[in-house]
């Protein structure tokens, strides 16, 4: 799924996307995906699985389908005339200097630059923001074709270790490192079989603790991965030695963090089950900071899975934490670990109408973020609760990366819209002034557009926002391309955000809307759990009536209307175009869950299961069955263009969802529309995508779009 949740062995001989696109197309057969005999039986219901095989990526027929279904793909790009121009605008327009929002520990600040086509942003530091920076690690350097990424890192107290994790092709799974500063050189420490994991320094700067989970039997892209542990490792030394802390071998489930306080006294563990929202949180008292105790009695603080709590910081032995019990919208509350019985929790930030997004300690101030109708609001605190200020924002759009610490009053964060480019903000909240720290510059007109936040009713009459981005001056006359997106579940709000992608789509002639679904975040956990389980429905019935607003209203007509998401979006798309194929013009399923009766079975699949619900219960089992995606393609029905989207690299959604999809889809379809698959080569869910990648990728949705719905493309 995408970052706030639970973050194929390569398919060898694949057509890679960047060489087939620059090359005249080739001649190739349309692949017809054989279909076999397996049944299975849920619950008296027998359930044909035809394409069963196409769930192992290593299997010789499998890479045979992929590479045909690839070689049709990317001869069908190469036939549109205006893919060279889309490609040559997005290339230009991605060249342009952007940052990540720094982060200070240990005296030094930590931050990533992208020069404009670097396929990785680099890693900088620098003691003081008035000395010049110097680079810290060029993940480009670590890979050939830039498909290595950074995942997690933390700096060490005395600011003179950066531990960093990697990724490489998309895996989820990380290595972790170690690198001396000043140096500029790693250390022989490697930490392996890392997964869903920070990395957190105890202030002896003797080491650091982490996750991992036990060495994978078998295909390691594929393999159901449990039995969480969180460890201790200290420097210098091989892994086999680090230290255990915690597991839970009676809870296979349950998943570990670990994190030491900003006063370097505690341990905070955060216990998760797969991707429920509720937690419980444990610690470890490590006494004497620069002399730490490393394990000891761990204490259960809240051990009820009965609330989201988010630990905010601590002032000694009271704990400050965000939390959505008896507050579906959030709020904020202390408990002094001497007396952690209930009664005396101490409210500090009361819930209010608005939904409580994040807190940050800074400089002995809470920082507050707020989404007011999906976008936010920034909001200061005093300790004790009583508001001071709010942040004065540009605009209508996101705050994101809130960077401070409880010692100082100097805070980052960035800021971003539709039509405004992420930006750094430098904020101090003992005196309230905000200053521009990197503002980004590029080759594109916002004035030209603007965005709209409209509200529509859905099929049971809940009101849903939906943001709308075009050309000031758009005539409603039915005939506009509209791109409509949404994901629409995890407890994820959906905000606006700026993108290089969307910026070329509006010089094209685009509109771009965005709705905000049941089961993500917008409302609080109300509004998630609106969306889950026996009520998912409720998401897709969300999503087509934006699109029937959208054609009601004169914004565009079924024909014009294209639909996309990814993941847990990409299920969405799925799962509409099979409701209502007759209201789309064309859809981009991408790396989507597409086989809900035994997406369970692969990877971290089952962490889902507190989301949706699962195969093995036959209440569950009914409701699945009704939407899943593989399971509800008629035969003969005319289905809108389609191009579905994956990687052979992705082991958070495995590919076997989009192939078994693609093929059930291809062989039920009614007309002549295409159904196309892109598997990406050496590329996973998304995440560490290189950037020449990601053009590659938006260069063909974009075409795809342009030929599929009769798009002309403006004069340059």
């Amino acid at each position: 799924m995408r970052t706030a949740l639970l973050r194929l062995a390569v398919v060898v001989g694949l057509l890679a996307p960047s060489v087939a696109s620059s090359q005249a197309a080739p001649t190739c057969a349309v692949p017809r995906a054989r279909t076999d005999s397996q049944v299975d039986t849920y619950f008296g219901t027998s359930v044909r699985d035809p394409y069963r095989w196409l769930e192992n990526a290593d299997a010789a027929d499998t890479k045979a389908w992929v590479e045909a279904e690839n070689c049709v793909t990317f001869a069908y790009f190469a036939r549109i005339p205006e893919r060279a121009r889309i490609l040559e605008r997005l290339t230009k327009l991605w060249n342009y200097e952007r940052f990540g929002v720094p982060g200070r520990q240990g005296g030094t600040y930590v931050f990533t630059r992208n020069d404009g086509l670097q396929n990785q942003s680099v890693y900088y530091w620098q003691r003081s923001l008035q000395t010049e920076s110097k680079v810290l690690i060029d993940p480009n350097a670590l890979s050939t074709d830039g498909t290595v990424a950074l995942t997690t890192w933390d700096v060490s107290d005395n600011g003179r270790y950066f531990g960093y994790g990697t990724a490489a092709a998309g895996s989820d799974w990380n290595e972790l490192h170690v690198r001396a500063i000043a140096a500029g050189r790693d250390l022989p420490d490697l930490l392996r079989w890392v997964k869903f994991s920070g990395l957190s320094w105890t202030h002896d700067n003797a080491g650091f603790y982490y996750s991992r989970f036990p060495t994978p039997a078998g295909n390691v892209l594929q393999a159901v991965v449990k039995n969480q542990m969180l460890y201790y490792h200290r420097l210098g030394t091989a892994q086999s030695a680090d230290r255990l802390v915690y597991q839970r071998p009676d809870h296979p489930d349950w998943g570990f963090g670990g994190g030491v306080t900003d006063d370097g006294r505690y341990l905070i563990i955060g216990v998760s089950l797969g991707t429920d929202s509720r937690n419980r949180v444990y610690y470890l008292d490590l006494g004497t900071p620069r002399r730490p105790r490393i394990t000891g009695r761990v204490i259960r603080l809240l051990d009820n899975f009965d609330a989201r709590y988010d630990f905010v910081g601590n002032r000694g032995p009271v704990f400050y934490f965000q939390t959505n019990l008896d507050a579906p919208r959030g709020r904020l509350i202390a408990i002094d670990t001497r007396r952690p019985a209930r009664r005396d929790w101490k409210e500090i930030v009361p819930q209010t109408d608005q939904v409580l997004n994040s807190v940050t300690l800074v400089g002995g101030r809470f920082v507050a973020d707020y989404l007011l109708d999906a976008h936010s609001r920034l909001a200061v605190f005093t300790e004790e609760g009583r508001p001071v200020a709010d942040v004065a924002l540009p605009g209508i759009g996101t705050v994101g990366g809130v960077s401070g610490r409880a010692d100082s009053p100097e805070m980052f964060y960035s800021f971003t819209s539709f039509l405004y480019p992420t930006t750094i903000f430098r904020y101090d909240v003992a005196t309230g002034a905000a200053t521009v720290w990197k503002a980004p510059h590029l080759d594109f007109d916002p004035s030209r557009y603007e965005t709209e936040q409209l509200f529509y009713h859905s099929k049971d009459g809940t009101r849903v926002p939906m943001f709308l981005i075009h050309r000031r001056g758009l005539a409603r006359d039915s005939a506009n391309p509209v791109l409509l997106t949404a994901y629409g579940g995890f407890d994820i709000s959906n905000l606006p955000y700026f993108s290089v992608a969307n910026a070329v789509w509006l010089e094209m002639g685009g509109a771009l809307a965005l709705a905000n679904l049941r089961g993500g975040g917008e409302y609080g956990e109300e509004w998630h759990q609106a969306g889950m389980h026996e009520r998912k429905q409720n998401v897709f019935d969300d999503f087509i009536a934006a699109g029937e607003y959208l054609v009601d209203q004169g914004y565009t007509r079924p024909s014009k209307l294209a639909i996309e998401g990814a993941s847990n979006g990409g299920l969405l798309i799925g799962a509409v175009e099979n409701q209502r194929p007759d209201l789309f013009g064309a859809t981009l399923p991408a790396v989507g869950v597409m086989d809900m009766l035994r997406f369970h079975r692969f990877t971290i699949g089952w962490a889902w299961v507190t989301e949706y619900g699962s195969s093995d219960s036959a209440s569950q089992f009914s409701y699945l069955y009704a939407y899943s995606p593989l399971h509800n393609i008629r035969p003969g029905t005319h289905y809108p263009p389609t191009l579905v989207t994956t990687a052979d690299h992705d082991d958070r959604v495995v590919p076997g969802h989009s192939f078994k999809y693609a093929a059930a889809l291809q062989a039920a379809q009614g007309d002549s529309a295409p159904i196309l698959i892109r598997v990406e080569t050496r590329a996973g869910h998304g995440g560490g995508m290189p950037v020449s990648k990601q053009i590659e990728l938006v260069t063909d949705e974009w075409a795809f779009l342009v030929k599929n719905l009769g798009m002309t493309l403006p004069s340059p």
